[in-house]
């Protein structure tokens, strides 16, 4: 299994011979109904789009998990499955191969070195419940993957997990709380899923930030005090945190 970051939401996994982009935003700006006074992201560089992909993999509708102008560029015969907030999008853009999963969904995906089984999970409610994934290869090695820290207790079904990819620090707003939940409800999904690696996500990566919106936001925790939470409650998870485009190997 490799892993590899692109920054913000943005994963490329390679399991079983299957490349699965995750949550893909590789060009153009990022906004929220196009207000860029309200928000705006801004890539330094355009990041390079994987020459080949088996499969998108969208957990939300949101701009910055289903990024428009990053999926127009993307091939729409490639494979999409997404929330039901997220299919509606890749439809209108013309994707040809969408399958809609609610929580507690499943599909089945044969590649030529074996099986994995995608599962939908609760995710953030944002305001409607959006996706986490269950990636489950040939039945034993498990990926976990939610990008805003909000859960369901009863994922601990699936531990223990190889991987967590998850966020560990919060991004909040005053009165209104969390919109990451990551300082939050890392350590509670560490004791849940029981994960051999931990991949910290939504972390930034090499973006510029404008907006009101980003006078309000305040960050809690750090990744470093994130694991010494973890060596103080005695896991032996190990926590990898990647820049853009460096990938990491486990197995």
């Amino acid at each position: 299994m490799n892993f590899t970051y692109f920054g913000s939401n943005t994963w490329l996994l390679e399991l079983g011979g299957c490349t699965i982009l995750v949550d893909p935003w590789l060009v153009g700006d990022l906004t929220f109904g196009g207000q860029d006074w309200f928000f705006k992201g801004s890539l330094k560089d355009p990041l390079p789009i994987p020459q080949h992909i088996d499969l998108i993999l969208l957990s939300q509708g949101l701009a910055d998990h289903a990024h428009e102008p990053t999926l127009k560029a993307l091939d729409p015969q490639i494979p999409v499955i997404g929330s039901k907030s997220a299919a509606t999008i890749v439809r209108r853009l013309g994707y040809t191969q969408v399958t809609p999963l609610s929580p507690g969904d499943r599909y089945t995906l044969d590649t030529r070195e074996g099986t994995i089984e995608i599962e939908a999970v609760p995710g953030a409610p944002v305001p409607q419940v959006e996706n986490g994934y269950v990636l489950t290869l040939d039945g034993q090695r498990r990926v976990y993957y939610e990008p805003h820290g909000f859960f369901d207790p009863q994922v601990a079904r699936f531990a223990p997990v190889d991987v967590l990819i998850s966020p560990v620090v919060n991004l909040e707003l005053p009165w209104l709380g969390p919109l990451i939940n990551g300082s939050s409800a890392a350590p509670e999904l560490v004791k849940l899923l029981q994960p051999k690696r931990i991949l910290p996500t939504a972390t930034g990566g090499e973006v510029e930030f404008s907006g009101i919106l980003m006078g309000l936001l305040k960050a809690q925790g750090t990744i470093a005090g994130f694991e010494d939470g973890l060596k103080q409650g005695g896991s032996k998870a190990i926590v990898s945190t990647l820049n853009p485009c460096e990938s990491c190997r486990v197995y």
